[in-house]
């Protein structure tokens, strides 16, 4: 098959990025506000840095496990998905291939092409792989990349604990109070340079993306602060 150059060979698409980016961006920030929120609500409530510390760990621990376990079972619903429509294509290619290639070629009528040439394109594709255009073209998915529950569990467990870890080691450089403030400085600024490199990734705009994790970030750690604070005075 002879290969022809890319319009624009320097610039990869961004989309194809999407199920990962997604699930790294998701991760490390989760990671980020579920962590630093939990461990400032703990301190504002006057606990030992000790016990702070300690719900940092067990929080990045039941996070990251919370996260791996939650993206394995999504995922895996959706390959399973999948893997039911290969079966159902399958089988109806081999028992009803003239409806089959009719309903084939009516797609490629629907997106522009002549009937005669959507027919004829259909018929091509049908004797190169009759299961894959359908799949492709029918249902919209890529037999050759099904989605990958295990990948996708490591992926968001491995992010969170990414992001899980910078109010933990934020924490160990301060002491006292001192060490609040180093948490909250700490993940409001590693959350804005997520949400930059994210939007960088995906082709968004940076400046957006930054301000809108580190106000929600923001927002979650000060409820979070008042709610302790609120239960240190009351216990």
């Amino acid at each position: 098959m002879p290969e022809y150059p890319s319009a624009h060979p320097e610039a990869p698409h961004k989309s194809h990025r999407s199920n990962w980016l997604r699930a790294a961006v998701l991760g490390v920030d989760d990671g980020l506000v579920s962590v630093s929120s939990l461990m400032i609500g703990v301190s504002t409530a006057h606990a030992s840095g000790t016990t702070i510390m300690t719900v940092g760990i067990a929080g990045l621990v039941a996070g990251a496990l919370s996260m791996a376990a939650g993206e394995y079972v999504s995922v895996s619903s959706q390959r399973d998905s999948e893997r039911a429509d290969i079966r159902d294509e399958t089988r109806s290619i081999a028992d009803n291939p003239k409806e089959e290639l009719a309903e084939l070629a009516a797609i490629y009528e629907q997106r522009g092409l002549e009937p005669k040439l959507a027919m004829n394109v259909a018929q091509q594709l049908h004797a190169h792989d009759a299961v894959s255009a359908h799949l492709r073209d029918e249902i919209g998915i890529d037999s050759g990349a099904l989605a990958n529950p295990i990948q996708a569990a490591a992926t968001s467990a491995i992010a969170f604990s990414i992001g899980a870890a910078i109010p933990i080691l934020a924490a160990l450089s301060a002491s006292g109070s001192a060490s609040t403030w180093a948490i909250v400085i700490a993940s409001l600024l590693a959350l804005a340079i997520s949400g930059a490199i994210g939007a960088f990734l995906g082709g968004g705009n940076r400046l957006w993306a930054a301000a809108r994790v580190f106000v929600g970030g923001g927002i979650a750690m000060a409820v979070t602060a008042l709610i302790g604070h609120l239960i240190g005075k009351s216990v």
